[in-house]
């Protein structure tokens, strides 16, 4: 039983589950995301406009369709043998569910402003390529400019705009080099095996940071450890190798990245499910939730270089979110109070009660009140 992989090389998303997929050494084609292809499969399985999807041929008739990158990674661990993504130990899954938070819908931001501020022509090329390969480069360019202005007007709403430009290099500079300082020891976040976290960072990392040329120059000379580690996590290779640091170890190099999820992206994150919870009360039939709830005050960056921006309300971010708290919630003893610990240390003890207001699921692709 085979798989494919629908998405193109210039998607963040793709890039996290292209690489999951080659590690994990599971049988898969890639099919292009021409817009002949958006009508003739994406639409009629998934019903809007969205990449990547995976069709998992089972042996039915039409197969199963996936289209969030972490229920295709889910999906893949549940039906496929070998080891897995996820660490056993408490503590390291822990911290690789937060870092697949803080990758899938933190680090869109730099991803996003980077790619729109200094990649606007290559990314147009790769968009019209995509779309429009049948047409020569010049038409292909002219026929991407409608998604390009959608794209690149869609990052005011990640709080990106040119008061908070300075601030978002910032942060991403001092990320770059907390990770690389982290990869001059270990060959991923948990050891020689890459774990969930490991695959979140790479979307964002890997498709729009390193890919895009500009960033791309910036990352090879700031962090070049971080280059390799995206080049090895996204590069065709035998999977199934490497092992978890033993005694459920975080490293000490780990708490530079776990601090930046507490202190720039938890906050918003509480945020969000404040407001979700007020509009859940205001909207006690409503069972699908909007992929936004208006723009909260939010701030954006890192140290000294902080500012406050407005940004849209993503209540998708507390889906993933929730991931993190059903772990909490599951654990006992000795190993609640070691990811308690973990969590004072990070200054992400807010966690530690938090529930969200209602419980989310993704219903019919879309995030639904379960």
């Amino acid at each position: 039983m085979s798989y494919t992989l629908i998405g193109t090389p210039v998607s963040l998303y793709t890039g996290k589950a292209r690489g999951y997929l080659r590690w994990k050494n599971v049988p898969f084609t890639e099919r292009l995301s021409t817009r002949d292809v958006y009508k003739s499969h994406i639409l009629p399985r998934v019903g809007w406009p969205v990449i990547p999807v995976v069709i998992h041929d089972d042996g039915s008739q039409t197969g199963v369709t996936l289209q969030d990158t972490t229920d295709i990674i889910d999906y893949v661990e549940q039906h496929e043998p070998g080891p897995s993504v996820y660490p056993d130990g408490p503590c390291q899954r822990l911290a690789a569910l937060i870092l697949e938070l803080f990758g899938d819908e933190w680090l869109v931001i730099p991803a996003m402003h980077y790619r729109w501020a200094y990649n606007r022509d290559f990314a147009q090329r790769e968009f019209g390529a995509t779309s429009h390969p049948h047409l020569p480069p010049g038409e292909q360019f002219a026929a991407a400019q409608k998604a390009v202005d959608f794209f690149s007007g869609s990052v005011t709403g990640l709080g990106v705009n040119p008061d908070s430009a300075p601030a978002i290099e910032a942060a991403h500079e001092a990320f770059l080099a907390a990770f690389d300082a982290h990869l001059g020891e270990h060959d991923f976040l948990f050891g020689t095996r890459p774990s969930i976290g490991d695959y979140g960072l790479l979307g964002p990392l890997y498709a729009h940071l390193l890919r895009d040329p500009k960033s791309g120059e910036l990352m090879r000379r700031l962090a070049p450890r971080v280059a390799g580690w995206a080049e090895r996590c996204h590069a065709p290779q035998h999977g199934l190798t490497g092992d978890f640091l033993a005694r459920d170890e975080i490293p000490a190099t780990l708490m530079p990245l776990l601090q930046m999820f507490a202190a720039q992206q938890l906050p918003v994150l509480l945020d969000t499910a404040q407001i979700l919870g007020e509009w859940v009360e205001a909207h006690p039939q409503e069972s699908e939730i909007p992929r936004l709830l208006g723009f909260h005050r939010v701030r954006i960056g890192h140290g000294d270089a902080v500012v406050e921006t407005d940004r849209a309300v993503i209540p998708y971010s507390l889906w993933m979110l929730q991931r993190v708290a059903d772990h909490l919630a599951g654990l006992t003893g000795a190993d609640r109070s070691a990811a308690d610990r973990l969590l004072r240390s990070i200054g992400a003890q807010q966690l530690a009660d938090f529930g969200l207001p209602v419980r989310l699921e993704r219903r019919h692709f879309k995030l639904a009140r379960a």
